[in-house]
C-alpha cells in the first residue's frame, strides 16, 4: 500500500468523466488499499479515484461508524429528503461552500470481489456518496455551492 498525492482542482483529470470497471485486476485492488491508506491519512470522509490520478468509477466513503465502504461503479438508485450543510474537498483545500444534498442515500455497487451489494446512508454518508460520486462525473463541489469559499 502507499499513500498517494491528491490532485488539486485544476487539474483537468477532475474534470473528465471516469470509466467503468470492468474487472477486478491486481491493479484496481492496488488501487482501492492505495486510496483506503490515503483517506486515512488525508483524514477525510471520502476519496474518489480521479483524486489520485485515475480516471475510474471507484470511490470511497467514511460512514458514520468510521467504517470505510469501497464503492466500484456506484450508481444511486434512491434519494429522499434534503440537507444544506457546509462542505468542502481534498481536491479543493481551504474552500467550503453550502450545498443541498439528499438525506437518505442508497447505492448500488460492486464489491473488491465483483459481487453487487446496496448501502444505504444518512447525513453526512449520504452527502459524502453524493460528493464522491459527482467525482466520477468530473463534478465539483464548487460547481453546487452556494455561499463558497466560506471561511471555517
Amino acid at each position: 500500500m502507499a499513500i498517494r498525492n491528491i490532485v488539486q482542482e485544476g487539474d483537468p483529470i477532475l474534470r473528465g468523466k471516469s470509466r467503468p470497471v470492468e474487472e477486478i485486476t491486481p491493479r484496481i485492488l492496488t488501487l482501492l488499499d492505495d486510496m483506503r491508506e490515503t483517506l486515512a491519512h488525508a483524514d477525510g470522509v471520502g476519496l474518489a479515484a480521479p483524486q489520485v490520478g485515475v480516471r475510474r468509477r471507484i470511490v470511497i466513503v467514511v460512514n458514520e461508524n468510521d467504517q470505510m465502504i469501497e464503492l466500484i461503479n456506484p450508481q444511486i438508485i434512491k434519494q429522499s429528503g434534503h440537507q444544506r450543510d457546509l462542505e468542502g474537498c481534498l481536491s479543493v483545500p481551504g474552500r467550503w461552500g453550502y450545498t443541498n444534498r439528499p438525506m437518505h442515500v442508497t447505492v448500488q455497487a460492486m464489491d473488491r470481489e465483483g459481487k453487487t451489494f446496496t448501502v444505504s446512508g444518512s447525513g453526512l454518508t449520504a452527502r459524502a456518496f453524493c460528493h464522491e460520486i459527482d467525482h466520477l462525473d468530473g463534478i465539483l463541489f464548487i460547481d453546487h455551492a452556494e455561499e463558497c469559499d466560506i471561511e471555517v
